[in-house]
């Protein structure tokens, strides 16, 4: 619903008030933006990722500009576009507050948020030593920007010396057109250029340049931090990179049409269980550009149509498994969306003329040649308008994607954590007839809906069944037969779905719940 005229006026006056008290020069909306094309690869999914797309269009030349931006918005979820331009850093950079935002001095904190785009305009956007940092939040675009020696020690620090970070609970960002840069490792007090943990999901880095650290990026803060995943990677420019380009630490990654040169130590890192599907990709002048390093903790990988040029490959031991001199695939990826492969011959032409800021946004088309991309919009004289949703589906992020379960019993070959996967192929059936799963948080969590999902082959087998509060055994609702299912919109850290009645042998796979 629209808000009244004067109430608008109001929040876009109090946003260039916060502005002009910090000598910000800042425009009011506009009626478009300078994002061009839309997003790719595991973006994609979830609902996928348009950011700011249909909201107001604000110019800002500070971080607190930009701080100020996201604090004038009606909410937190209200979408906006912030074009920026210019050198943002830590002298230009403070805490706004707001009702739509929790900023923070030192750092473009996109924290607890949504529908939100940053993109660089004019002559360039340049975040020096000055990290983004993305928490809680989802349906983020960043594109068109520089971010370079972000630092963790030493003068002056911000985001924990991450160019780019991601943790707790973020869905669908998709980064594009970026260069983020260091100018050192660890000893120099630099950190990753992109890195995603607890519980960080739906995220595409594309057409970007990674140069000159000692670490590329990760996905996983550690062997037991399993939460994170369906992550993509596409014609990016790994340059100077000591390791982690990327490390996985569980999850799926699909990595292809990039181009790596001069990986000292070590490339793709996958481990702890991790599966990557890594396709025409041009690896130059490297060392172990792929494998399991570091650890005992095995990753796997599914390879096609890479190019080895002028790499070495240590020999294997109890904490080193390169997957070369000659890479095979050792698991299989299923990738759920469209793409299209260059061949990895061009690999270095084609990444080299549209990774990294300031190129013009430009992409390829699938053949090897360069373009300009624009973002579709819908066709006026088409006669057939779009299907209208079904608005018994649920709709927004399903919160069960990382989160933990548990039950009462499970049959031989299923798992609990089948049922918040995101796998339709993988399953958890009872013991019995009979039996129950749930889906539990480490914090408090609205739940509104669930959907509950049939293996294939299985489907109609659930009969009678119970939706129970987990945290104090009252029952939200009942009846029959798997689908959605509306419950009394509650707060809790555990919810669980108890079959109590079934035709042959029920199969869960996914046991879906969404706050809406």
């Amino acid at each position: 619903m629209r808000r009244p005229l004067a109430l608008r006026l109001n929040a876009a006056l109090a946003t260039l008030a916060v502005a002009a008290a910090t000598g910000v020069v800042m425009s009011m909306p506009e009626a478009s933006a300078a994002v061009a094309g839309s997003a790719t690869g595991y973006a994609t999914q979830n609902g996928g990722t348009t950011g700011g797309a249909g909201g107001a269009t604000v110019r800002a030349t500070t971080g607190t500009a930009i701080h100020a931006a996201l604090c004038g918005r009606a909410s937190s979820s209200t979408p906006i576009t912030i074009e920026v331009e210019g050198t943002i850093n830590h002298g230009n950079t403070t805490q706004v507050s707001g009702d739509s935002c929790n900023t923070a001095a030192g750092v473009i904190e996109l924290k607890q948020i949504s529908n939100v785009t940053i993109v660089g305009v004019g002559n360039g956007a340049v975040f020096d030593q000055l990290g983004i940092h993305i928490r809680q939040s989802s349906n983020i675009i960043i594109q068109n920007v520089t971010v370079k020696n972000v630092k963790k020690s030493g003068s002056p620090t911000s985001n924990g010396g991450d160019a780019i970070g991601m943790e707790s609970d973020v869905r669908n960002v998709w980064v594009d057109h970026t260069t983020l840069e260091a100018s050192g490792g660890e000893s120099e007090g630099y950190d990753g250029l992109f890195d995603m943990k607890d519980n960080t999901q739906y995220v595409t880095l594309s057409y970007s340049t990674l140069r000159n650290s000692g670490r590329g990026g990760l996905v996983g803060s550690s062997e037991t931090e399993l939460s994170n995943g369906y992550i993509t990677y596409h014609h990016n420019l790994y340059e100077n990179i000591d390791s982690r380009a990327p490390l996985l630490r569980g999850g799926i990654a699909h990595i292809y049409n990039n181009y790596y040169v001069k990986l000292n130590e070590s490339g793709i890192n996958s481990r702890a269980g991790a599966r990557a599907k890594v396709d025409n990709n041009y690896f130059k002048d490297s060392k172990d550009v792929l494998g399991t390093f570091y650890t005992d903790a095995a990753g796997y990988w599914q390879v096609s149509g890479n190019t080895f040029d002028n790499v070495t490959w240590s020999a294997p031991g109890s904490e080193n498994n390169p997957a070369g001199p000659d890479p095979k695939s050792n698991t299989t990826v299923s990738i759920p969306y469209s793409y299209s492969l260059d061949a990895a011959s061009c690999v270095p032409e084609i990444v080299g003329e549209t990774a990294g800021a300031n190129k013009g946004l430009k992409v390829s088309d699938g053949n090897c040649s360069p373009q300009t991309p624009t973002t579709p919009t819908p066709d006026p004289t088409d006669p057939t308008p779009d299907p209208t949703p079904d608005p018994t589906q649920p709709s927004g992020t399903n919160l069960s994607l990382g989160a933990g379960a548990d039950g009462s019993s499970k049959a031989s070959g299923s798992s609990y954590g089948n049922v918040r996967d995101g796998d339709m192929s993988t399953f958890w059936s009872p013991a019995g007839s009979t039996g129950s799963v749930s889906v539990k948080w480490g914090t408090a969590t609205s739940v509104a809906k669930i959907n509950v999902r049939e293996a294939s082959g299985s489907t109609g087998s659930i009969g009678s069944w119970r939706v129970i509060n987990g945290d104090t055994g009252a029952v939200l609702t009942s009846g029959s037969g798997a689908g959605v299912i509306t419950v009394p919109r509650t707060s809790l850290k555990k919810i669980t779905f108890e079959i109590t009645g079934s035709t042959g042998t029920p199969k869960v796979a996914e046991f879906e719940t969404y706050a809406g």
